[in-house]
């Protein structure tokens, strides 16, 4: 090769290419982490028995060994088919799930006749299993975006069940057949949320524009129907659900979670103006004609006015007092007195056993667990390349944060009571079940989002 000045230069030797980037699977941390979480949870198992016995529980061992196992199956079904999934999503959801079982145990010694822990371990085997059944079966996530009408047409199906059904504490949410109980709405949420991430992956440049026509002051051009169509009907199925089903956290999710995916979908703020404007008018509307609500509202404006009458405090006003009886740090697992707050303690409020027995610094752990939950959830969604994967992993990770802040600001006062209930500790089947379908479909979108940045000769290391 000869240069400008005449010199020749020898040919050397290609340039060698960039060594394959070979991934760390990362499976020891889950592992070592999944028994630090068993570990957590059978020791509070202990703490309750001895708090209120003097004695280590008799059922400490089955306990554990249940727990155990269960974590230890789903960590196997990760290694084999997922290997470059989040190493902490799974220890987050047992230790979740592990401390649910606990407080419920610890509550179910209050009320001998109705035990509610044995049936949330299997109804926790159930989500587990299907767990693994999303891990070995679902080995590309862009397989889920050719059912989204599929879907759409079960979500809606699942939605309209309980309304054949008679309410359940002023609320249709449940369908109770011979002695068993589901709740629709749980699964229904996963549906949508497929739904909306293919459709917004599909639209998303139309609504790119139309949203940045919103702000047009001057001509401003509207969406088309094809596109403002879809919105609008998500629109008026939130209000629907709320009003037929009375069930205000469900409409709450599925607007607040169709928002959320329109403005990653498009960046634009303008769509986010709408959904809120919407959301309010709905709100209010219905706040102030559906009775149900509208009692809700009621005491959440004056918690303490059934008290001032002389009824003595209402469920809200319960949990208050729990919080405040917790302080710092708590009164201890199985000391405190949250079985006051009646029938929900189990399920709407068992928040404020955590917050009474454990205290701030027990409750902060447990919202420090869900965002880090959901900051995982976001950070695989980031990372994929498809639009769909991006959606679906942002969309799944709302859901969580969403149930967290709407259950949280309920029982604490800052918004009005919705009835839901919180992700991996209250009682309740169907919403262990599908979270943890949510925490399968996660390890899978992050295990793709880190294998498409592995070297060829990386692939299957």
């Amino acid at each position: 090769m000869t240069t400008k000045a005449g010199t020749t230069l020898a040919a050397g030797p290609a340039d060698p290419s960039p060594p394959a980037v070979r991934l760390p699977r990362r499976r020891g941390v889950e592992f070592s982490l999944v028994v630090v979480a068993v570990l957590l949870s059978v020791y509070g198992y202990c703490a309750v028995g001895l708090a209120k016995y003097g004695t280590v529980p008799p059922g400490v061992a089955d306990y554990g060994a249940g727990l155990g196992v269960l974590a230890l199956l789903a960590h196997l079904a990760v290694r084999l088919r997922a290997p470059y999934a989040d190493p902490l999503l799974l220890p987050i959801a047992v230790l979740l799930n592990g401390l649910g079982l606990v407080l419920i145990h610890r509550l179910d010694l209050e009320t001998p006749a109705d035990q509610a822990a044995p049936a949330q371990l299997n109804w926790s085997a159930l989500g587990i299993g299907l767990f693994i059944v999303v891990m070995v079966l679902l080995r590309d996530h862009r397989v889920l975006q050719r059912y989204a009408y599929v879907s759409v047409v079960g979500a809606l199906v699942l939605l309209a069940l309980p309304i054949l059904f008679p309410p359940v504490n002023g609320a249709r949410i449940w369908v109770r057949i011979a002695g068993f109980s589901l709740q629709p709405g749980e699964f229904a949420k996963v549906l949508l949320a497929l739904f909306f991430a293919s459709y917004l992956a599909a639209n998303r440049n139309a609504l790119a524009y139309a949203g940045r026509q919103i702000w047009r002051f001057k001509r401003p051009q509207l969406p088309t129907g094809r596109v403002l169509g879809p919105i609008v009907t998500i629109w008026l199925l939130s209000v629907g659900v709320l009003i037929l089903e009375r069930d205000l956290g469900t409409s709450l999710l599925f607007f607040g979670l169709f928002v959320i995916l329109l403005y990653v979908a498009t960046g634009r703020t303008g769509w986010i103006a709408v959904g809120l404007l919407l959301a309010g008018v709905g709100a209010v509307a219905v706040g102030w004609l559906e009775p149900h609500v509208h009692v809700r509202v009621e005491d959440w404006l004056d918690p303490f006015a059934s008290i001032e009458a002389g009824h003595g405090p209402n469920q809200l006003a319960q949990s208050l007092f729990a919080f405040a009886a917790g302080g710092l740090l708590g009164t201890g697992l199985g000391l405190g007195e949250s079985i006051l707050i009646g029938f929900a303690a189990k399920s709407d409020f068992i928040l404020a056993t955590a917050g009474e027995e454990l205290g701030l610094v027990g409750l902060s752990a447990i919202f420090l667990l869900y965002a880090l939950l959901v900051e995982r959830g976001y950070r695989a969604g980031l990372a994929l390349r498809d639009p769909f994967g991006r959606l679906l992993a942002i969309g799944l990770a709302s859901i969580i944060a969403l149930q967290v802040f709407v259950i949280a600001g309920g029982v604490t006062g800052l918004i009005p009571l919705t009835g839901m209930a919180m992700p991996f500790l209250a009682q309740g089947g169907s919403s262990v079940v599908t979270n943890w379908i949510i925490v399968a479909l996660l390890m899978r979108l992050s295990d793709s989002a880190r294998r498409q940045y592995e070297g060829p000769e990386g692939k299957g290391a």
